[in-house]
């Protein structure tokens, strides 16, 4: 028998498959399991600590930035100091040398001065400083001392200042003094004396041997010349521009002195020692202390042009 419709309820939905059974996962071992279930959390951990615990780890924290910061900061500071002073440095080098360090061409011109002083060998130094002094000059002119033995010859002036001449002595050597002025032979101690009123021009030529006095020109300047003992003994005396000069073989040496003679009188005398043939030569300029140019014009007319024999 056909049911009929109003019999027929609503069709039953169909059935899904039921999915296969999973096996179950293996049961570990007792002690792992219970190792792992033990750890706590991290965040466990973290909320375990003490509160004043976390604070400070916290702060701990927080400083660890800037203290390793500042390692680099200083190293920076370090370096920058550094760089400054090598800056400092060379700029102060540079200064220096501008300031105190002699300029191009200036040695050259400065031992070409000495070598201008000191001239040739055998020849003692001089110069032409700017002429004074001329009363001496008009003074031997005028009071002339008696002439000794012998007429000395005068030659042509060979580069010497107005007012001098250039003379070879009949003791051999040659040297300039001022025109007019007499020549007073050589004394028991060796001396040629060319005087003019109160200046005097003083040359010993060969008298003393290096033999006898050695070879330091100094030291026979300063101990053993028999001219300067009144310098020596003398209760005001100085002295000054003490120094030795060596020009090829020949050792010179020369000074400046000042000292009150037997009379009261204040003397100014330049000194040149100088060894020939192993010999002293000596050439004195005496004069007043109070016209030291004067003085000092002779010494080097007559330094310059001497020649020894």
């Amino acid at each position: 028998r056909t049911p009929g419709p109003e019999q027929t309820g609503p069709a039953a939905p169909p059935r899904l498959p039921r999915p296969p059974k999973q096996p179950k996962p293996l049961r570990q071992p007792g002690p792992a399991r219970a190792a792992r279930s033990a750890k706590p959390p991290r965040q466990a951990r973290t909320s375990a600590r003490d509160p004043y615990e976390q604070q400070m780890l916290g702060q701990v924290g927080l400083e660890a930035g800037p203290r390793q910061a500042r390692p680099a900061r200083a190293a920076r500071n370090l370096g920058r100091l550094l760089l400054t002073t090598i800056l400092l440095l060379l700029v102060g080098a540079v200064i220096y040398a501008m300031a105190f360090l002699p300029k191009a061409g200036q040695g050259s011109k400065a031992g070409q001065r000495g070598a201008d002083r000191t001239g040739t060998s055998g020849a003692a130094p001089g110069g032409s400083p700017t002429p004074s002094g001329q009363d001496g000059g008009r003074g031997g002119e005028r009071n002339g001392g008696s002439a000794g033995t012998g007429a000395p010859q005068t030659t042509a002036p060979a580069d010497v200042a107005k007012g001098f001449e250039v003379r070879t002595d009949p003791k051999g050597f040659q040297v300039a003094v001022r025109k007019g002025w007499q020549r007073r032979g050589a004394n028991e101690r060796g001396q040629v004396r060319y005087a003019g009123g109160d200046y005097e021009l003083v040359i010993v030529p060969g008298r003393d041997t290096t033999a006898r006095f050695g070879t330091d020109p100094m030291a026979y300047l300063q101990n053993k010349e028999a001219e300067l003992a009144p310098y020596r003994t003398s209760s005001w005396a100085s002295a000054s521009g003490l120094r030795r000069i060596d020009v090829g073989k020949t050792a010179m040496a020369e000074g400046t002195f000042t000292w009150r003679d037997s009379s009261g009188r204040e003397v100014y005398v330049r000194n040149l020692a100088m060894i020939h043939e192993g010999r002293y030569h000596l050439v004195l300029a005496i004069g007043p202390d109070n016209d030291r140019r004067g003085v000092d014009q002779l010494y080097e007319q007559a330094t310059s042009a001497y020649r020894p024999a």
